[in-house]
């Protein structure tokens, strides 16, 4: 099949980083699926021409409209699989990966692609659920298989841990291998610099000194909590020691006379976690506008609203 043929549709798309990311692998998007409606907004505002529907996946929908598509991709919520999230899995009532095997019975696509947080999805305390997921696959005719993956060796500043779960119809099984690391990412000074500097800060040379390796997660604050932030208390201090202020986020680059540590805009996070200085995020910083990769979101994908939202991005 020829490369600029291959569809998609996406699960939990937030503000399109995956979505971002298959496109510049040739896809092109029959359907966006996201709940939050300023996500939705700065999917629409950036690509006029995607098909974006404002879903709650377990709501009912025509899914069988898109069967056969190339590919399901999907970042589905975090929480239920990792420690802040208290992974309740199954049981927390944000779980979508079981209703994501559902959408593939219903899609049968040729390919699924879905990510989740790494320390939790791949813990032993998961293995029987991973399990039922894997036999559900094959049942339907996929060969099932995980692997983690490092953000920050693929060119992205953030050490950010994920598992990505890809199933293909048996027939391609055989031609798909997992790529190799492709690229060192730079530090956080290195991939922000200008922007910290856009104002003349006259203390960024001594700021730069600090920020001299990849930063961490960038998880956001959640709609239930408020305030848009850089996660919860071990992020914030990881943050610290490079010298940022990750208890809320700027409007603004700091000042030529800036005292103290520095605070990130939404540009700078948004770069950080891979996205194009094009990419307009829309919306207040305090709603949820992750993206996946899949998410700076304050929360996140689908149902996140409804308690802390430890996963998301832009």
């Amino acid at each position: 099949m020829n490369r600029s043929q291959l569809t998609s549709v996406e699960l939990c798309a937030g503000a399109g980083g995956q979505a971002l990311g298959l496109e510049n692998a040739g896809f092109k998007h029959n359907a966006l699926f996201e709940i939050d409606a300023d996500a939705c907004a700065t999917l629409q505002h950036n690509r006029s021409n995607w098909a974006i529907h404002n879903h709650d996946l377990f709501q009912e929908f025509d899914f069988e409209r898109y069967r056969g598509v190339d590919l399901l991709a999907g970042g589905l919520p975090c929480p239920p699989f990792s420690v802040a999230g208290k992974r309740l899995g199954e049981k927390d009532e944000r779980n979508l990966f079981s209703r994501g095997i559902d959408i593939v019975e219903r899609v049968m696509p040729r390919a699924v692609m879905f990510e989740n947080v790494r320390g939790g999805m791949l813990s032993a305390g998961f293995s029987d659920y991973r399990g039922r997921i894997q036999n559900r696959l094959l049942e339907l005719g996929y060969t099932c298989d995980w692997y983690p993956v490092l953000a920050s060796d693929f060119g992205v500043p953030q050490k950010r841990n994920r598992v990505v779960m890809v199933a293909l119809q048996q027939q391609y099984a055989e031609n798909f291998v997992w790529p190799p690391r492709a690229k060192s990412a730079p530090v956080v000074s290195e991939a922000i610099g200008d922007l910290m500097v856009a104002n003349g800060w006259d203390g960024f040379e001594q700021w730069a000194k600090l920020a001299r390796s990849h930063a961490p997660t960038i998880v956001g604050g959640s709609k239930k909590h408020g305030g848009p932030d850089l996660g919860p208390s071990r992020a914030k201090a990881a943050w610290r020691e490079m010298g940022v202020n990750g208890s809320s986020i700027a409007e603004h680059a700091p000042a030529k006379d800036h005292a103290g540590m520095p605070r990130l805009t939404v540009r700078m996070a948004a770069r950080i976690q891979g996205f194009p200085d094009s990419w307009k995020i829309v919306g207040k910083k305090n709603v949820c506008v992750s993206a996946g990769r899949k998410c700076i979101s304050p929360a996140g994908r689908s149902r996140c609203w409804k308690g802390d939202c430890i996963c998301t991005s832009i």
